[in-house]
C-alpha cells in the first residue's frame, strides 16, 4: 500500500478546499486504529474551518475536514485490546476537531485512511448502516456531556442514578430543530427525565425521540419566556441552549426559577451574556460552557460509547436524517458554502 493518500484539505483559509492526492496516511499509535474510512460528515463548524480558521492552528495546513467518521478498522495500535476491537470491524470515530494534538488533522474523516481513538469511537452494529451511525458523534456527544457533566444530571449508568429523581425533573431545550437539540432530546429521555420541554424544531419528531412539550420559537423572546413559563412555571434548574449566541442566551437564563438555584449549559460559548438582561433572580444562576468533545471527557464518553451499540439496537438512540455526496472538492465546497449562505441544509455525507 501507498504511504499517501487523497485527501480533501483546505490549503489556504478562506478559500475553497481542494482535492490532493499526497496527503500522509497516518498510523495509529497507542490506544489507536486506523480506519479506511467509507463516510466523512459534514457539519457547520466544518465551513468555519474552511472560512475562517475556527480550530486551525497556525502552521498546520492542509487541513483535512470532517469529524464524523465511519470506516472500517485496518490496522490495530499499540495497546488496543483485541477481544474489544479486531481487524475488519466497521466503527463510527468522533474525531477531534482541528489540529489542536495531531498533525493535519490525522483523524478526520475527508481522507481515505484517518485514526480513530478508543475511548472516542464505537462498533456499528449490524442493521444500522454507515450512513446512519456518521449522523451521531460530533452531534450526540455535546448534549452527553452538557447533561451528564455540565447540568449535573446523573448518567443512567452513574452511581448517583439510583437516589436522583428522573421523573420529577425537567429539562428545556432551546434549539430542538438543531443536531444537538434533537440528541439533546433523546439523551434527556435516556436517562428518564420527565419533562423535556423544548424551544423550535419538528414537533412529531421531537416528541418521537422523547419532548413532552414543543413550543413554538417564533414572536419574539418575550413571547417565547411566556410560553415556556406556562408549562414549567418558576421551578425549572436544568435549560440546555444548542444553538444561541450569548445574546439569545438570556431567553434559557430567564427561564430558570427565579427562587432556586439554576444552571443553563450553553453550546456557543462565544462570549459573556448581559446579565442585565436577565432579570427577577432571587437565586443565583450558573452559565457553563459545553466542550463536547469525546477524548476529553474521559469516563462519561468511554461509557456512553461502550453503551452506544446497545443503544442503537434497541431503539433508544435513533440516527437523524441525512443527504449523501461523492468524494470531490466540488460537492464539498457546494455543502459548505450553503452553511455559509445560510441555507437548509441537511446533514450531509462524503462517500468514498
Amino acid at each position: 500500500m501507498s504511504n499517501v493518500q487523497q485527501a480533501i484539505v483546505v490549503t489556504e483559509v478562506g478559500k475553497p478546499a481542494v482535492l490532493i492526492d499526497n496527503q500522509p496516511i497516518p498510523q495509529p499509535g497507542p490506544n489507536q486504529v486506523q480506519i479506511k474510512v467509507s463516510v466523512a460528515g459534514l457539519n457547520p463548524h466544518d465551513q468555519k474551518m474552511r472560512d475562517f480558521g475556527l480550530f486551525v492552528a497556525e502552521g498546520s495546513l492542509p487541513q483535512v475536514l470532517a469529524n464524523d467518521v465511519v470506516g472500517t478498522i485496518t490496522q490495530l495500535g499499540e495497546g488496543v485490546n483485541s477481544s474489544d476491537y479486531t481487524v475488519g470491524d466497521r466503527v463510527m470515530s468522533h474525531a477531534r476537531m482541528g489540529s489542536w494534538t495531531e498533525p493535519k488533522s490525522s483523524e478526520n474523516g475527508l481522507q481515505q485512511y484517518a485514526l480513530a481513538n478508543v475511548g472516542a469511537m464505537a462498533k456499528v452494529p449490524a442493521g444500522v448502516s454507515d450512513d446512519e451511525a456518521a449522523t451521531l458523534p460530533i452531534n450526540v456527544m455535546p448534549s452527553v456531556v452538557a447533561l451528564y457533566r455540565v447540568l449535573g444530571i446523573p448518567a443512567p449508568w452513574a452511581a448517583a442514578a439510583a437516589a436522583f429523581d428522573y421523573a420529577g425533573t425537567t429539562l428545556l431545550i432551546v434549539g430542538g430543530g438543531s443536531k444537538n437539540g434533537r440528541f439533546g432530546v433523546q439523551v434527556a429521555r435516556l436517562a428518564g427525565v420527565g419533562r423535556i420541554v423544548v424551544v423550535g424544531g419538528d414537533e412529531a419528531e421531537l416528541k418521537s425521540h422523547g419532548a413532552t412539550h414543543v413550543l413554538d420559537r417564533h414572536g419574539g423572546s418575550d413571547e417565547v419566556l411566556a410560553r415556556i413559563r406556562a408549562v414549567v412555571g418558576d421551578d425549572l434548574v436544568y435549560a440546555y441552549d444548542t444553538v444561541n449566541d450569548p445574546a439569545g442566551q438570556t431567553l434559557g437564563l430567564n427561564a430558570l426559577s427565579s427562587r432556586k438555584k439554576g444552571v443553563m449549559a450553553r453550546l456557543v460559548p462565544t462570549g459573556p451574556v448581559d446579565e442585565a438582561q436577565v432579570v427577577g433572580k432571587e437565586a443565583v444562576f450558573e452559565l457553563r460552557d459545553v466542550i463536547g468533545m469525546s477524548i476529553y471527557q474521559n469516563d462519561e464518553a468511554l461509557a456512553f460509547w461502550e453503551r452506544l451499540p446497545g443503544y442503537l439496537e434497541s431503539g433508544q438512540i435513533k440516527p437523524l436524517q441525512f443527504d449523501v455526496k461523492g468524494f470531490s472538492a466540488a460537492e464539498v465546497n457546494e455543502v459548505l458554502d450553503a452553511y455559509r449562505d445560510g441555507k437548509p441544509v441537511t446533514k450531509t455525507h462524503i462517500h468514498f
